[in-house]
């Protein structure tokens, strides 16, 4: 480690106390003896203690039977979730026409992002509707302890079992350290073989034996060869998932119009398919500072963000490896059919 890059000690530090979770970019989230010490634990254990209470303020949005569901299993699934007129104009809106779009490849997977900024859902009112449903929207808060703005967008995703790659999707796994939100919409049936979201239920529950896990990977997390590991993502073996008395994997295999809202805090991860697949869907996310005490107060609610957000941030992604070389992942592809074959 150079001497210069021990300016950006204020930034490592700050870290700790937000959602950084990379134990390879941050040397302190990353030092063995710091974490043998606890650091991680703690910061698992207080992250689950502010979603606790920040969720009992966001559960009258729900009614009982819903909240039941997501608080056995790490996630809700509602069939037929779109009245079928609007889900009919929702098809029409999305396979109508091209979008701009990015992409980008994992292995023998491409995801196709389709940004949905105010301009896109005003001449597409069907789209908007079902982005901004506020069914959707409290289960996403939910599920993320979070009060705040979802981010959304049209995605696609393009299995190429042929290129012989591992999708690193693949890997069982937890997103970050704490409760963050995923929701598809799905716009046509997903079956067995075409590659459905798995999700390990009740995996998000921090468990004495998962705190236990989450602080042995801690120690080692750094230097690991998985990379998505090294950086926070920790994938999870059949045998530990065992070990700490949860099941295997259950595909979630759902006909078109199905809603999931997911904690990714829990073990989750995408099938492999042997055949090449396509896969279309509606896709929110939401993830924050875990250690806020409030539900509201969110940047990108305000009017000047809102559902813009994901635009701005692809701007200055753009800049920054314009001007200072910074290549990034998404890959800007031109106006594509959501369907289209994979253009990267």
């Amino acid at each position: 480690m150079s001497v210069l890059s021990y300016l950006n000690a204020p930034l490592w530090l700050l870290g700790v106390f937000g959602s950084e979770k990379s134990p390879r970019k941050n040397p302190i989230l990353g030092n063995p003896a710091l974490n043998r010490w606890g650091l991680h634990r703690r910061r698992v254990s207080f992250a689950a203690a502010m979603a606790e209470r920040r969720r009992a303020r966001l559960a009258r949005a729900l009614d009982a039977d819903s909240r039941r569901q997501f608080d056995d299993n790490g996630f809700f699934l509602t069939r037929d979730f779109l009245p079928e007129d609007l889900f009919r104009r929702l098809k029409e809106e999305v396979y109508g026409h091209p979008f701009e779009a990015r992409e980008m490849r994992q292995g023998q997977t491409v995801t196709r992002m389709i940004p949905l900024p105010p301009s896109v859902l005003a001449a597409h009112p069907a789209l908007a509707a079902a982005v901004r449903d506020p069914r959707a929207v409290a289960q996403l808060r939910y599920a993320a302890s979070d009060g705040g703005q979802p981010v959304s967008f049209l995605q696609t995703i393009i299995a190429e079992p042929e290129r012989q790659t591992e999708d690193p999707q693949t890997q069982v796994h937890a997103d970050t350290f704490h409760p963050t939100a995923k929701a598809w919409l799905f716009l046509h049936d997903v079956g067995e073989g075409d590659g459905p979201f798995a999700y390990v239920p009740g995996s998000h529950r921090l468990t004495p034996e998962r705190l236990d896990w989450e602080y042995r990977c801690s120690i080692a997390a750094r230097d690991d060869s998985r990379s998505h590991h090294a950086h926070g993502s920790f994938r999870v073996r059949p045998e530990e998932l065992e070990a700490m008395g949860l099941p295997q994997p259950q595909r979630v295999a759902v006909p078109a119009n199905t809603l999931v809202v997911a904690d990714t805090f829990g073990f989750h991860g995408r099938t492999p398919s042997d055949r090449a697949t396509t896969r279309v869907e509606l896709h929110w996310t939401m993830r924050r500072n875990p250690f806020l005490p409030w539900t509201g107060l969110d940047p990108k609610a305000l009017p000047f963000i809102r559902e813009r957000d994901l635009s701005l941030f692809l701007a200055y992604s753009d800049a920054r490896e314009k001007w200072l070389k910074k290549r990034h992942i998404w890959r800007p592809v031109g106006a594509v059919r959501v369907d289209a074959p994979a253009q990267t």
